[in-house]
C-alpha cells in the first residue's frame, strides 16, 4: 500500500514540476494580451504654458493648457483585421484633443494604431493612421510589452510620425511600485500641421503666410515592468511657426510647456495597474514557483514512504513463524556453549 502510494506522490511531483515551465512559457504568452474593448481617457495639462494667438499670430502666456486623451478599442475592426491576416491585433482609435485655458480648441488629432495583442508590436493593417495621413509604425506606442526588459526600444512620436530609440535609465520607484524609467528626446524636427486649427484656421492658410511648422520634446515614461503600461508621463514640449526660407526672422513660439498628467488620472491609473499586475505575476511568477515547491514536497513524501517500505520486511514475523524477539528451541544453549 505505501509502495502504490509514493509511485503516485512521484507522479503528481513529476507532473506540478513539468507544468511550472509550462505555465510560464507556453500558457502565459498565449493568456496574457491587450483586450480588444479597452477604453481609457486621461488627462493632461501644461501649466503656465505659453500658447499662440492665431488672431494675431502672438504667443501668449496662459495659465493652463489642457490635453484630453481617450484611447477606445475598436473590437469590429480587430474583427476585420484578424479575419484578413489570422492574428490576434488589438484596433485603437484615439483622440488628443488640446484647449486652451478658456475651453477653446487648439488642436484636434485623431490616430488609429493597429498592434498585435500579445506582443503590443504593430501590425500594418486595417487603416493605421494619424491625423487622417497613412503611416506605417514601427515600434511601440502608449504601452510596453508585458515583462517590460532593462533596455531601449523604438517609440513613435506623433509629430514626426516616424520611430526613435526611447532609453531606459533605470529603475525607480513611484507611488509605491518599482518601474522603469525611459526617456526619449526629439529634436528639433520640421512636422505637419495639424487639419485642425483653432478660428477655422487652415493648414493651407498658414503655409500661405509663408510659416511652417517646427517641434521638439522631452519624453517621459514611468513603465510598470509586470504589465507594460505606463504609470506616469510628462513631456517637456516645444513648437515653433518658422519663416519658410528665413531663418534670419524670429520663430513665433507655437506651444511650450511642461506637459505632465493630472494627479487624480494619475492615482487612477496606478491603482488599475496593480490589480493587473497581480494577475501577471500569477502566472508568471507565483504559480510556477508554487508549482516547483510542491513538487519537491510531493518528490520527498514519495521518498519517505518508499524508504519506510523497504525497511518494513526487517522488523516483520520470521518466516518459521516463532515470535520476535524469542530464539528457537535450541539455540540459547549452543549460543551459551554447551554440548548436546
Amino acid at each position: 500500500m505505501r509502495r502504490r502510494a509514493s509511485l503516485v506522490l512521484l507522479a503528481l511531483a513529476v507532473f506540478c514540476t513539468a507544468l511550472s515551465p509550462l505555465l510560464r512559457w507556453y500558457v502565459f504568452p498565449r493568456l496574457a494580451k491587450v483586450p480588444a474593448h479597452h477604453y481609457q481617457a486621461v488627462v493632461l495639462e501644461a501649466k503656465d504654458a505659453t500658447l499662440i494667438d492665431y488672431a494675431t499670430l502672438e504667443p501668449r502666456r496662459v495659465s493652463t493648457v489642457t490635453m484630453v486623451q481617450t484611447l477606445k478599442g475598436n473590437v469590429e475592426q480587430a474583427r476585420r483585421v484578424k479575419a484578413a491576416t489570422g492574428r490576434d491585433v488589438v484596433v485603437w482609435d484615439t483622440l488628443t484633443y488640446a484647449a486652451g485655458p478658456d475651453g477653446a480648441m487648439v488642436s484636434r488629432i485623431p490616430e488609429r494604431y493597429v498592434f498585435d495583442a500579445h506582443s503590443q508590436q504593430p501590425v500594418h493593417a486595417g487603416g493605421e493612421h494619424v491625423d487622417d495621413t497613412p503611416v506605417r509604425r514601427d515600434g511601440i506606442e502608449f504601452k510596453w510589452p508585458f515583462l517590460v526588459e532593462k533596455r531601449d526600444y523604438r517609440y513613435f512620436d506623433l509629430m514626426t510620425r516616424t520611430s526613435a530609440p526611447i532609453h531606459y535609465k533605470g529603475t525607480r520607484t513611484f507611488r509605491g511600485l518599482d518601474v522603469y524609467y525611459f526617456e526619449q528626446t526629439i529634436p528639433w524636427t520640421e512636422v505637419p500641421l495639424p487639419r485642425r486649427l483653432p478660428l477655422g484656421i487652415t493648414p493651407d492658410a498658414v503655409r500661405q503666410l509663408g510659416l511652417e511648422r517646427w517641434y521638439t520634446t522631452r519624453r517621459m515614461f514611468w513603465v510598470d515592468p509586470v504589465t507594460g503600461a505606463p504609470v506616469n508621463g510628462e513631456e517637456i514640449h516645444r513648437e515653433e511657426l518658422r519663416w519658410t526660407g528665413h531663418p534670419e526672422k524670429k520663430p513665433v513660439t507655437a506651444f511650450a510647456g511642461h506637459v505632465k498628467i493630472r494627479p487624480d488620472y494619475v492615482a487612477d491609473t496606478v491603482a488599475t495597474v496593480k490589480a493587473q499586475r497581480r494577475l501577471v505575476l500569477l502566472l508568471t511568477r507565483d504559480l510556477p514557483l508554487g508549482l516547483i515547491a510542491l513538487g519537491v514536497v510531493l518528490l520527498a513524501a514519495a521518498l519517505v514512504l518508499e524508504a519506510r517500505d523497504r525497511r518494513a520486511p526487517a522488523t516483520g514475523v520470521p518466516h518459521d513463524g516463532g515470535k520476535p524477539g524469542r530464539p528457537p528451541p535450541g539455540e540459547g544453549a549452543l549460543s551459551r556453549g554447551g554440548s548436546p
